[in-house]
């Protein structure tokens, strides 16, 4: 028996956008949608643990992304999040536990993308994972933010002196890698970009 393909559960209010986003996901991998926060949280208690990415609206009404989020954070379902959603970030995405966070509307090929990036996160260690979710809420902020919010906000500075820590880590993890290890090499070659 071949093994299964991961499991995506897509969580939108608009049942359509959530369809949407299923059928552009369904040929690679297995697909449940819910069309709400507690729907989601009803979802994920009847996959169990199997469930391995998430894209998360942020705005629902009832319990809200924010709050769907907080619930699989704190219930320890080990999976990659993604927010997908009209939301404009703000600081206040730096508390939260997603991987990425892709603002409305979507493509079909973005949409695509941030799944296997998601994916391919959950095979790192704690570290890298960490590494990909902060360096993902800087560029999400450096592209929302001026300059002067940016340097005026002590969260971001912070954020920006972890993410040097952890480069730092991941460089010195490198080191012990053969040079002709591609996938490991493309894994870093994105944050060198971001610099």
């Amino acid at each position: 028996m071949s093994e299964q393909p991961p499991l995506v559960l897509v969580v939108e209010d608009e049942p359509d956008l959530a369809d949407l986003y299923a059928a552009w996901l369904g040929d690679e991998y297995r697909v449940r949608t819910a069309y709400g926060g507690q729907e989601a949280l009803d979802r994920l208690d009847e996959v169990d643990d199997d469930v391995d990415a998430i894209l998360l609206d942020r705005r629902m009404p009832g319990l809200s992304g924010d709050e769907v989020l907080a619930a699989v954070r704190e219930r320890g379902i080990d999976c990659r999040v993604a927010m997908v959603t009209a939301v404009e970030p703000d600081f206040d995405i730096l508390k939260m536990g997603f991987d990425d966070y892709l603002v409305k509307p979507v493509t079909s090929d973005t949409l695509k993308d941030t799944v296997t990036g998601l994916l391919r996160r959950g095979e790192y260690d704690t570290e890298v994972q960490e590494l990909f979710s902060l360096t993902s809420k800087k560029a999400m902020l450096e592209t929302e933010k001026s300059a002067t919010e940016l340097a005026d906000n002590e969260e971001y500075r912070r954020l920006t002196d972890r993410i040097a820590e952890l480069r730092s880590q991941a460089d010195e993890s490198l080191e012990a890698v053969t040079e002709d290890d591609e996938d490991f090499a493309k894994l870093f070659q994105e944050f060198d970009d971001g610099n």
